[in-house]
């Protein structure tokens, strides 16, 4: 109902309108992310289901000895074990009402649940995805803000090498030769595993031995697991801290030309105000978009270093099901790595969303 005196009001006895407040835009803009994300959750399991049944080989014959082949009975029960006796539209809707009662199926090679060999595997190549990733984000961004305050000075040009170098190495040639350096040689670091033999693992909590120690109190086992973490995350860290080194030199750059930064600059504000304020907070879009995504690579790139470094994490459990034609663990690896990639890529938009209010408009 209106003041003004130009405009009549309602009449006597009339029901006063009521003026329905929408949604607030970051909401709108969760629950449509949120629905998208589960659509895509369900064309992984399609995805990851076709890919898998669409591998050359037999399964009966990777798990079956030579002798049990040749008995017909054997292996035709050991289809209807596994229900490979099944029309592939069958096995995918029985597949997909495990996954509704959170069943991943049974390993053929450990004969254990899915889920529980992937809740043993997947916490250590967490911890070791997101050491790598933290050191990146630290060193890249201060990088690449550095390369772009001193553009074409000699910093910059060292930076700029440096993160070409990180960008090109191969990270499994590099992390042989950081093994036999640090290692073989010079025995500054600790050898394969997560933690010492001799101490043993700290009392499972979370899986991540750094965080289980901390909380068990045991400082024995912590600085052994930080000793054997340092080399592989960062060998993994190479590589994203020269992509973040560029990406942030080059978004730095695009900030500092615009004129709201010039206009903080006349009005006389300290640099350390404008570098946060305006020239950070403008330029951290495309820098998350690229840790993100950094960041989910790491998750499904680390196979090699596993190997290398004897990581007991899901790359190599992800190997050996897929040179066994173990077909339940293998689409519960690809089902676990895309889930992961939809939960980054949501965190990713959510602050999309917080950092530029015009993204929830979208």
């Amino acid at each position: 109902m209106s003041d003004s005196p130009d405009q009549p009001g309602p009449p006597p006895g009339a029901p006063v309108p009521v003026r329905r407040q929408g949604r607030h835009p970051l909401a709108r803009f969760l629950i449509r992310r949120v629905l998208l994300a589960i659509l895509m959750a369900w064309g992984i399991t399609l995805v990851t289901f076709v890919l898998t049944n669409l591998v050359p080989g037999d399964p009966v014959a990777a798990n079956l000895g030579q002798r049990a082949l040749g008995d017909p009975a054997i292996v035709a029960q050991w289809r209807a074990d596994h229900g490979l006796d099944k029309p592939l539209w069958q096995q995918y809707l029985i597949h997909l009402q495990g996954l509704f009662h959170g069943d991943l199926g049974t390993s053929q090679q450990s004969h254990r649940p899915v889920g529980q060999d992937l809740a043993e595997f997947v916490p250590a190549t967490l911890e070791l995805a997101g050491a790598a990733i933290l050191v990146s984000l630290v060193l890249g961004v201060a990088f690449g803000v550095v390369a772009a305050l001193r553009r074409d000075r000699l910093a910059d040009h060292a930076l700029r090498v440096l993160s070409l170098i990180g960008i090109s190495v191969p990270t499994f040639w590099l992390a042989l030769l950081a093994f036999y350096v640090f290692f073989y040689r010079l025995q500054l670091t600790p050898g394969s595993g997560r933690v010492d033999v001799a101490l043993g693992p700290a009392p499972p909590f979370t899986g991540l031995q750094t965080v289980d120690a901390l909380l068990a109190g045991r400082w024995d086992i912590f600085s052994s697991a930080v000793g054997h973490l340092v080399t592989p995350a960062l060998v993994l860290a190479l590589y994203t801290i020269g992509l973040l080194t560029r990406f942030t030199r080059s978004a730095v750059l695009e900030v500092l030309g615009q004129d709201y930064v010039r206009a903080a600059r006349a009005k006389g504000l300290p640099g350390r105000t404008i570098l946060f304020r305006y020239v950070l907070r403008s330029a951290l879009v495309p820098i998350i978009t690229v840790a993100g995504l950094a960041f989910g690579s790491l998750l499904s790139g680390t196979v090699l270093v596993e190997a290398i470094f004897a990581w007991p994490g899901v790359g190599q459990y992800a190997y050996k099901s897929a040179t066994t034609l173990d077909l339940p663990a293998v689409m519960g690896v690809g089902l676990v790595v895309g889930v992961v990639y939809l939960v980054i890529n949501l965190i990713v938009d959510v602050l999309y969303g917080v950092i530029d209010p015009r993204v929830r408009l979208r």
